[in-house]
């Protein structure tokens, strides 16, 4: 049994208390946990398997915006998508340290989500992406196009 009173007397008569352990940093480099960085890994994830037509949607200056960018490319095949949004997390975790926050759409691969809060990936089936058409409803956003 602890007595409390000992305790409390003891650092009464050093006038110090006893300090907590720091809590541990994480071993990933700030630089690593910046959005451009983090933009830059979901962009090689999907060059490493190939995804159509990168664009990358920034909308920091959009008002009301969800998030500060919007990474959206495009697969030929159920297969092709679940396999770039694979190497996204693959990638993002290896060069980041960093989960997904959440992702959903795997269970029909027509739209995959990938959301890292900041940074959300959008990797559509090719007619899946025409009809939904994200570029056209966030033009308001600055958008740069990547060759693949």
């Amino acid at each position: 049994m602890i007595n409390f009173d000992k305790r409390i007397m003891a650092k009464k008569a050093t006038g110090k208390k006893k300090k907590k352990p720091a809590a541990k940093k994480p071993k990933i480099a700030a630089k690593a946990r910046s959005n451009g960085a983090l933009a830059n890994a979901v962009v090689e994830g999907i060059k490493e398997k190939k995804g159509g037509q990168i664009v990358i949607l920034d909308l920091r200056d959009v008002p009301n915006s969800v998030s500060d960018f919007f990474i959206i490319c495009h697969g030929n095949s159920r297969t092709h998508v679940q396999a770039v949004a694979g190497s996204v997390e693959e990638e993002v975790h290896k060069k980041t340290g960093m989960k997904p926050w959440h992702s959903e759409g795997y269970e029909n691969s027509e739209w995959i989500l990938v959301d890292y809060g900041s940074v959300v990936a959008h990797i559509f089936r090719d007619e899946t992406r025409s009809f939904y058409n994200l570029e056209a409803l966030w033009a308001d956003a600055l958008i740069t196009r990547i060759g693949t």
